[in-house]
């Protein structure tokens, strides 16, 4: 996501939501392991993806041009991808052994594993957030001014598209349906891929900036944070309603499911960690750190640190023994 929020101070002490209760520090549940560098990485970095076979993290540098290919059990970068205008979005697809990078000139590319360009597909403008449909290994891409586009990585075609009334961002898939965050336009999505058309429209009111969201593993609810005022949401994909409200740190660009937990990365500085159980705690990055990837399969989170008066490096938190679950 490339746009850069500023908020205004007035805006935020007149709005609700501003009064709930600060996180509560409580016996951390995860622990900072390591850290690896990104070595000549400037600017902010964006979303990152995993390729698990080989243990390699994929970091869009967007303000760089770059894609690096991080090596991490040896803690190093292997590969980079440059040249690239704006990358925003990144997948891993196994089945084909494919790297995806969606841009902010409106190109989605495709690479081989040994890293050469193998297609190019021209969306128009803005290609940002990148989900994998598990049901037939499909891209979806949104982008531009409204929309979704599901490409063939077989074929390297776009096979469907799917109007939006705003710039998607955060979404998510649970089979054929889709949740997409639209902040320019107050609301959230629900739709229908495969059909192409809209199924509702749910307006976010005075919560506004919807940019993050991670969907729950029964596909009953959605969780979502806001901007402004800083809040973490769990809204019912049945109807749209809002269950729950919580405080959260602010300029939320990732959003994860650990468990019962959920992990907030915000570019103010933190990590909050939110439990089903009101249970909360704060682990502490760096300013601008605010897109990362949790990995349940090997219990990790990655932050995405910039270089703001350190050199770029990417934050390994490893999930601790008693919060297991």
């Amino acid at each position: 996501m490339r746009r850069r929020t500023r908020l205004s101070a007035a805006l935020l002490i007149g709005l609700p939501g501003c009064s709930l209760a600060q996180p509560e520090q409580s016996i951390s549940s995860f622990v900072l392991e390591r850290t690896i560098p990104l070595p000549d990485t400037s600017g902010r970095i964006d979303h990152l993806a995993i390729d698990l076979a080989d243990r390699r993290l994929l970091v869009a540098e967007i303000a760089n041009g770059t894609v690096d290919i991080v090596d991490i059990e040896g803690g190093r970068v292997e590969a980079r991808i440059a040249g690239l205008s704006e990358p925003q979005g990144v997948a891993w697809l196994p089945a084909v052994r494919q790297l995806v990078v969606a841009c902010g000139d409106g190109t989605v590319r495709f690479y081989a594993a040994d890293h050469h360009e193998l297609a190019r597909l021209d969306l128009g403008d803005d290609a940002d957030n990148i989900r994998v449909d598990q049901r037939n290994g499909r891209v979806v891409v949104g982008y531009g001014k409204g929309g979704l586009a599901t490409i063939d990585p077989a074929r390297h075609i776009v096979v469907a598209r799917l109007a939006l009334p705003g710039h998607p961002e955060g979404f998510q898939l649970a089979g054929a349906r889709a949740y997409i965050n639209v902040p320019g336009n107050g609301s959230i999505i629900a739709a229908d891929i495969d059909q192409g058309r809209q199924l509702a429209r749910w307006l976010t009111g005075l919560q506004r900036l919807n940019f993050p969201m991670a969907i729950e593993p029964s596909g009953q609810s959605i969780k979502i944070a806001y901007r402004l005022p800083a809040g973490l949401a769990k809204i019912d994909t049945r109807n749209g309603r809002t269950l729950s409200l919580k405080f959260a740190c602010g300029d939320a660009d990732d959003l994860f499911l650990a468990g019962k937990r959920v992990l907030v990365i915000c570019g103010t500085g933190h990590v909050d960690i939110v439990d089903d159980d009101g249970r909360r705690e704060r682990i502490e990055t760096q300013d601008g750190a605010r897109t990362g990837l949790y990995v349940p399969e090997l219990e990790r989170l990655f932050v995405a640190v910039p270089s703001r008066g350190q050199p770029a490096a990417i934050w390994v938190f490893k999930q601790s023994l008693l919060h297991r679950r």
